[in-house]
């Protein structure tokens, strides 16, 4: 399932769907909040994992979803607005939770608009491009991935500056991690943040935290 809404510039997705599909299925100019290629999980292993490769919060492009919660419990919670906030606002504890909250049935995600898009990359690690504007900046071995969106001279710019090799088609990173992608610190892939395993240990839960999956 794929819903998608130009003029408010959101989509609702089921949590299978794969990233690519929604590229494909979104009006020329908008974009979601996460780089043009594949990843293990879909849109549900990406926000339970809390995003890849941004430089921003990427809590705030979820406008909400539903799932099931440990108890069995089917929560809906945000909605397709900003503000569209009832009660307790699980959505972003949701975030970045690698499924101790529950699995996510749907996603309702934010598009933001740009003109243009540019994919490069060149050899080289994350310490060589420390500073760089591209939005979505990412490593695989000792190849640097670099894209960015938006009006035509700021997309020239930031990628006249990475200075890497414009690449068409997309990078698809199922096979690298068949296990499911987890944090690890030897892992093939990181991002500004950390690294990225093959079913990677799944982050310790705070006390806190646990209470509040026990609660749903």
């Amino acid at each position: 399932m794929i819903e998608v809404s130009a003029s408010d510039q959101y989509l609702t997705v089921s949590a299978d769907t794969p990233l690519m599909d929604i590229y494909d299925a979104l009006p020329a100019g908008l974009y979601p909040p996460f780089p043009p290629l594949e990843l293990p999980g879909g849109v549900g292993g990406l926000v339970s994992r809390g995003g890849f490769g941004q430089t921003f919060f990427f809590g705030a492009e979820v406008l909400g979803l539903t799932f099931i919660a440990p108890s069995g419990r089917r929560v809906v919670t945000g909605g397709r607005t900003v503000k569209n906030v009832q009660g307790y606002d699980l959505t972003r504890p949701f975030v970045g939770s690698f499924g101790a909250l529950g699995h996510a049935e749907t996603v309702t995600l934010r598009l933001r608009p740009g003109l243009v898009s540019a994919y490069q990359r060149k050899e080289g690690t994350l310490e060589d491009v420390q500073g760089s504007s591209a939005r979505f900046l990412w490593q695989d071995s000792r190849t640097l991935h670099a894209y960015h969106f938006g009006h035509v001279r700021e997309v020239e710019d930031v990628m006249a500056e990475f200075g890497g090799t414009v690449i068409e088609g997309t990078l698809d990173y199922r096979s690298v991690f068949p296990g499911g992608m987890g944090v690890g610190e030897d892992g093939p892939l990181r991002d500004h943040r950390f690294s990225w395993a093959d079913g990677g240990m799944v982050p310790q839960v705070p006390l806190l935290f646990a209470q509040v999956a026990a609660s749903i």
